[in-house]
């Protein structure tokens, strides 16, 4: 099943850093958005590869 998130990021430090809305605790960050957003799905999917339950935010 295919899942759509919310990437919100924004730019500290020369960085893009961002969080996924619907799944606290995914971080991640990039030297662009293209790099945030491969680098925001390898830490979802690491998330997911170690049975952390993915629950929405009420």
């Amino acid at each position: 099943m295919l899942k759509n998130f919310t990437l919100d990021f924004w730019i500290d430090d020369g960085w893009y850093v961002g969080k996924l809305r619907e799944v606290p605790g995914v971080f991640s960050r990039g030297k662009g958005s293209k790099e945030l957003k491969t680098n925001i799905k390898d830490a979802c999917g690491l998330m997911i590869a170690d049975d952390q339950p993915l629950t929405a935010n009420p």
